[in-house]
């Protein structure tokens, strides 16, 4: 039998969690181990139960989800963190990707698109759209193009990779999902999957978003 996902509900708006755990609770791969109403208490509940998938909401009282997904992830690197939002270009939402959040949901959401993302953070994916990605490489460097070539790009990330590795690096970097990339370079699914594992692995990055991160820091796309 697969492991169910264990995911702690944060929002300080109890019909919310209620909606998502109902949700959740009727996946069989899925189990709300926990809720939390604000970042503290996110905290302390990460550290006591060590769920795999925190739903994190950003604006809260006291510590916000922000300052909440800093903490987690740095404390708890196995806890994925899927932040939630009311807008798809929230700058809060792209501040918790910066922090360390594997991606975002918008709170009205459809059942299957929360449940997906669930299960894709848990597996390393990030969840973020094309369109999203593009916003987010505009907000990296707080001021676009210009930041990054004011202050110059890091060190090219992919010197360790083989060529095909960094064409995939490339691809993710541009937003491409593992299907995409798949029939861009005529490779099967699980062949992408194995070159997506590698490169993460060789990058030291903790998912798809963080590779992205690294591209357009590294003045790569």
């Amino acid at each position: 039998m697969t492991a169910q996902i264990r995911v702690l509900l944060v929002d300080d708006q109890p019909l919310i969690r209620l909606g998502f755990r109902m949700v959740l609770d009727a996946e069989p791969d899925v189990e709300v181990v926990g809720e939390a109403a604000d970042g503290a208490e996110a905290i302390a509940r990460v550290a006591a139960i060590g769920p795999d998938v925190v739903l994190m909401d950003i604006r809260m009282p006291g510590i916000d989800g922000i300052a909440a997904t800093d903490a987690i992830v740095r404390s708890h690197p196995g806890t994925r963190v899927l932040v939630l939002t009311t807008f798809d270009l929230d700058e809060y939402a792209f501040a918790a990707i910066r922090a360390g959040a594997s991606g975002f949901l918008l709170k009205d959401a459809e059942r299957h698109e929360l449940v997906s993302a669930v299960r894709a953070v848990h597996r390393g994916d990030g969840v973020l759209a094309p369109r999203v990605t593009r916003a987010l490489l505009d907000r990296v460097s707080g001021q676009g193009e210009g930041a990054r070539t004011a202050s110059g790009p890091v060190a090219d990330p992919t010197s360790g990779l083989t060529e095909r590795e960094r064409e995939v690096f490339l691809a993710i970097a541009q937003g491409l999902t593992n299907g995409e990339i798949a029939q861009r370079f005529f490779l099967g699914e699980s062949t992408v999957k194995t070159h997506v594992g590698r490169v993460l692995a060789k990058l030291g990055a903790r998912d798809r978003i963080h590779l992205v991160i690294l591209a357009y820091e590294a003045g790569l796309v």
